[in-house]
């Protein structure tokens, strides 16, 4: 064991490191990073860091899909969701599935049932991809796929990756938006004459209403 100081300016740390376990590219004194800083350790490595995404996402979806389906095998529909400890079936509830159309009764698991499948699914490519990627795909893309490649330095290249995350992410959020305005509605409380599934009628586009959830008590109560 030996201890070796960073060079990086302003980042000064001191790590312990085993130097009979340095492999090409992923070493100390070439790197600046420990073995255990986990993604650090590909900084230049861009076609390892992308299957490394690739495949943590699928592992976060394979988490989805997974409790998903325990969660549909240990349902009880006679208790609250509340009481069964259940975590993601009330996400699936308040998007309107499977539920009744008053007392916000849950009648139906059969969509909670393709939810945890289709996840199940969609981890799988997404492992394949990983494991394909490991296993075929080069090591850095700026080469072969230049679109894909980056350079840390390189703040355009960086922001524009940052960009189509959050382009995506804002897809993703219009398409539950769409599903409560025309596609079935969502899961509402405070429905007329009782909890209810309905469609949204009167959006809330005023800055001040929105933003100011932000500084509500999370608890209850204005502050």
């Amino acid at each position: 064991m030996k201890t070796l100081y960073s060079l990086r300016r302003f980042y000064h740390v001191e790590t312990l490191f085993n130097g009979t376990l340095a492999l090409a590219g992923r070493h100390q004194e070439t790197t600046d990073f420990a073995w255990w800083a986990g993604n650090a350790r590909l900084i230049n490595l861009s076609g390892k860091q992308f299957r490394a995404h690739v495949a943590h996402a699928g592992l976060i979806v394979f988490w989805a899909g997974a409790m998903n389906l325990f969660e549909v095998a240990h349902f009880v529909p006679e208790k609250p969701m509340y009481e069964q400890g259940l975590i993601l079936h009330l996400h699936v509830a308040t998007s309107g599935w499977g539920g009744g159309r008053s007392w916000g009764e849950v009648i139906d698991t059969f969509p909670y049932f393709v939810s945890g499948v289709f996840h199940l699914i969609s981890s799988a490519v997404l492992g394949f991809d990983g494991i394909y990627h490991a296993l075929l795909g080069p090591e850095t893309l700026e080469e072969s796929f230049p679109f894909f490649g980056y350079v840390w330095k390189d703040r355009n290249k960086m922001t524009t990756i940052l960009g189509i995350h959050l382009i995506l992410l804002g897809i993703c959020a219009f398409l539950l938006v769409f599903k409560a305005l025309y596609f079935g509605g969502v899961y509402d409380t405070w429905a007329p004459g009782g909890w209810d599934v309905r469609k949204i009628t009167n959006l809330t586009l005023s800055p001040s209403v929105i933003f100011g959830y932000l500084l509500k008590s999370p608890f209850g109560g204005e502050g």
